[in-house]
């Protein structure tokens, strides 16, 4: 069950993640339980856990890090910038030819495990990407770099108990990240397709 009290802002020491951090995976991003949007008015992208080497002893819970989605070349969100911080202190660490071919980075907050509000017997990893998008991008190619854990997965008694701790995740995420240390994660060329060790 959700515990009482007050809740951390921040995540991580000012001098950047620590291991096991970063932990990577990528794949398309597939429909989910259709829940983020209707039900929660916190739209979730969800990208398959199978062959990530690291899920299966991951703890489940919420986690925070960048994501960078491949827009398909008629989606409106090309026209934005390639990189968008929680800060604008960031530099653009995207390269040209990458953000030319449609990449764009963005801090995300997700949730790995069975979220035993809904009872899903399924581990999913679902990712909530702190952008307002235009259009949907379901098939597009995504890649994250998870850099911290923000909380384990609770029970909840109510829905409104979950939106409450969800947009909590999101202010602690944006809080985390705009520290130099912790947008430095936009350079991880996983991002756009190098040829990384995952996890």
């Amino acid at each position: 069950m959700r515990p009482d009290g007050p809740r951390p802002t921040i995540i991580g020491p000012d001098s950047g993640p620590e291991p096991p951090f970063p932990l990577r995976m990528k794949g398309d991003v597939v429909s989910g339980f259709g829940r983020g949007s209707k039900e929660l008015g916190i739209p979730t992208a969800n990208i398959p856990v199978d062959g990530v080497p690291w899920i299966a002893d991951c703890k489940s819970g919420v986690y925070f890090g960048w994501s960078c989605i491949r827009l398909p070349a008629d989606h409106p969100d090309r026209s934005s910038p390639s990189v968008s911080p929680p800060s604008a202190s960031s530099a653009d660490c995207l390269p040209a030819a990458k953000a030319a071919e449609g990449y764009r980075i963005y801090p995300m907050v997700m949730s790995i495990g069975y979220n035993p509000f809904y009872k899903n017997t399924v581990r999913s990893a679902e990712v909530h990407v702190l952008h307002e998008f235009k259009k949907d991008f379901y098939g597009s190619q995504m890649a994250i770099s998870i850099l911290g854990f923000i909380r384990p997965e609770y029970d909840y008694v109510s829905v409104e108990s979950l939106i409450e701790d969800i947009k909590t995740d999101i202010e602690v995420t944006k809080t985390s990240l705009k520290r130099e240390a912790w947008e430095r994660g936009t350079g991880d060329a996983y991002l756009w397709g190098e040829d990384v060790h995952e996890g």
